[in-house]
């Protein structure tokens, strides 16, 4: 996996929008302005922040060496994925989807409509 090919696979996402609001280091995907990843490196790695449920980051945090509480994020609410490493690129991917939906989630009824949800 890498940021290039995250981002392409992002782009697929309903209403995704890429954009750099934070410098031209991290790639921000929203949904209705919203933010569901962000992909960016350091020290060396790519890696990509997402939302998840608190009880799930803390599960993944203690499954996974490559997954950590959100880097520059609410760590409760947000994980980053290093990679490559002991994460499979599908489950990634997988992530992803559930970053994306608890967003889609959090959205007025409306725009859920708009995006094809409810």
């Amino acid at each position: 996996m890498t940021n290039k090919q995250l981002a392409k696979y992002l782009d697929e996402f309903v209403g995704a929008e890429a954009d750099y609001p934070f410098g031209p280091d991290a790639l921000v995907y929203k949904v209705k302005g919203k933010m569901f990843a962000i992909l960016a490196h350091r020290e060396g790695r790519e890696y990509v922040t997402l939302k998840a449920k608190p009880e799930d980051g803390e599960v993944l945090c203690a499954q996974f060496d490559d997954i950590t509480p959100g880097y520059h994020t609410n760590k409760r609410h947000w994980v980053t994925v290093y990679y490559p490493g002991d994460v499979e690129d599908g489950f990634v991917e997988d992530l992803c989807v559930r970053s994306y939906e608890l967003v889609i989630k959090g959205l007025k009824k409306l725009e859920r409509v708009s995006l094809g949800y409810d």
